[in-house]
Parts: structure tokens; sequence; C-alpha cells
């Protein structure tokens, strides 16, 4: 058994840990549903369409033992325009500031040129210690999963990239997820906690809140649009003249996309997909507030905003 299991006293004595882990790979390699996994809590947006996570997420892993401090990065690409280029600039300043980086690989689907890209990238940082994570296992068999772990062995050699561990997890299922923690926090150093304790997230709100509309935003709709969407949540007020045991909470949020043309496709025939869209997303934020919600969508056109540093900054990048 772990020491972890055994009386207070003796976990007093034993060395508690605290410290930052962020998980990098391509696009849509599985790091935020596994953040999600790991804090037992849904604080980093998951879609289908690549580069969903726009903002450092913090998901907070609490044990007797550890605190571990999840960072989600968006997902490092080659850029294509000025907010992907962005984009990378915050990758690479956080990996230079974390304790352990998990770079996460997906079972399913074969090394390719995206990996390389990033594994380069992390031969360059030598001090910090690696983990390689492959996700997405309850997708393959035990002979294909064997196969990626080997490659990923290699990939390592090949680059001088000296794994501290490799984990096949699945994230979906819940297997070995526990594990990674185990492993991931021996990594950290020694300190008393960062966070207080029931902290999930030290992300404001607001910022979770719009990055839950997005998600749903997001949800079915064709691939021209996923860059296109940003989401700024304008006011958040109580509802006056509500009594104490039935609040209300009105939030106001903007929906912003690049072209007049996109309206059409968030909004839907007679407002059905926006109406969808509120549905969806307010329920997932009276579960983070624990209150009732009120929520009002707008869609509006800010013009090729991901090429405008002064849009960019306006909505929040």
């Amino acid at each position: 058994m772990s020491v972890r299991t055994q009386s207070s006293e003796q976990s007093a004595e034993a060395v508690h840990r605290a410290g930052f882990a962020c998980f990098v790979g391509r696009p849509n390699a599985g790091k935020s549903t596994l953040t999600n996994a790991l804090v037992g809590q849904k604080v980093a947006i998951t879609a289908n369409q690549p580069q969903t996570t726009r903002h450092t997420v913090r998901g907070i892993v609490h044990r007797p033992d550890a605190q571990l401090i999840l960072v989600d990065t968006p997902g490092l690409h080659k850029p294509r325009t000025l907010l992907g280029e962005r984009l990378n600039d915050v990758v690479r300043t956080t990996w230079a500031e974390v304790d352990v980086i998990g770079f996460c690989l997906p079972a399913n689907e074969k090394i390719g040129p995206g990996d390389r890209f990033i594994a380069k990238e992390l031969a360059g940082i030598r001090k910090t210690p690696k983990v390689a994570i492959v996700t997405k296992t309850d997708l393959v068999d035990s002979k294909t999963l064997a196969e990626q772990l080997i490659a990923i062995d290699q990939l390592g050699r090949e680059l001088g990239i000296e794994w501290a561990e490799i984990v096949p997890v699945s994230a979906v299922g819940a297997k070995q997820v526990d594990l990674l923690a185990d492993l991931l926090v021996p990594l950290l150093p020694e300190g008393p906690a960062l966070y207080p304790e029931g902290d999930l997230t030290d992300e404001p709100e607001q910022v979770m809140i719009a990055e839950l509309i997005r998600e749903a935003a997001l949800e079915g709709v064709r691939d021209e649009l996923p860059h296109s969407i940003a989401v700024v949540v304008e006011e958040m007020l109580p509802r006056e003249d509500r009594p104490a045991d039935r609040p209300l909470l009105d939030i106001h949020a903007n929906v912003y996309i690049e072209r007049p043309s996109q309206k059409g496709i968030i909004i839907g025939p007679k407002g059905k997909r926006l109406k969808e869209v509120g549905i969806k997303s307010r329920k997932h934020i009276e579960a983070l507030l624990g209150t009732p919600v009120f929520l009002d969508l707008h869609v509006k056109v800010a013009k090729d905003w991901q090429r405008d540093p002064k849009q960019l900054r306006k909505l929040g990048f």
C-alpha cells in the first residue's frame, strides 16, 4: 500500500510537494480531457475541433501528500495568423516555468510531423523533467499500444530526450489516471500547498463561463469556424428583488465571429442553434457556479479579429 493511506500523523511527517505540470501535444491530443479527469471536474474545455483551448487553465489536484497544479496550454502548431503566433509564445513561456512537462501522444495515431515538431522544441528545454503520456488507450488493442510505446521511446533516443516516465492512460475510461498523478508528484519540488483546499482552478469565473459558451458554440459547427469564435462575458449581475432562497444570476455574453456570413451558422434557422448553445452552456455554468442562471447571448461580427492586434487585445488575447 502507498504511504498516503496511512494515518495522518505519519503523513504529516512525510514530505509534501507542490508544483506545476503542463500537458503539451498536438491540438486534440487529449490534453484537456486528461486535465478534467485528474481534477475530477470540468475545468478545461474539450471539443472535437483542434485549437479549442485559448487560455492557460490551471486545474488543481489536491492530495494529502501533494498539490499538483495543471497548466493546460493551447496546442503548439505551425502558426498561420498573429493569433497562432501568440498562442505558440504562450506555450513556450509556460514550458519554461513549470516543474514537469507531460507530452501527450494519442495511442490511435502514429507519431507524425506535428509530434516531432513539438518533441524537437522539448529537447531544447534541458532542465524540466518530461513524461510521455500515451492518451486514448481505450481506442486501440494491446499490440498497437505496445508499438506506440516503443515508437515514443525511440523518438526520445533520437532527439536526446530522457523520458522520466512513459505512461499509457485513458482519461475517458479513467484507466491509469491516478497512476499518472502518482508518477508526476515525485517530480515536483518540496513545499506547502500553493492554493487553498477546495480550489479547482484559478481562472476567473468570467473566463471559464466564456469558455463553456464557446465550447457549446463550437459543437457541430463546420470546420471553418473553430478559430473564428471568441466569447466575452460582458456582465454578471444577481437579479434584484429575488427571494434569498431563489437567487438568479443574469449573464450577458457576446459571441464574436469574423465575418457576417458566419452569423447564420451560429444562430441557425429561426435562432434554433443559438438557443441550443444557450441551453447547453447554461447547464454547465449552473453546475460551475452552483446557482440558477439567466443567459443572454448575442452574436456580433468583429472583422478579421485574429489578424488585428487591437481586436485581439479587446477579446483577451
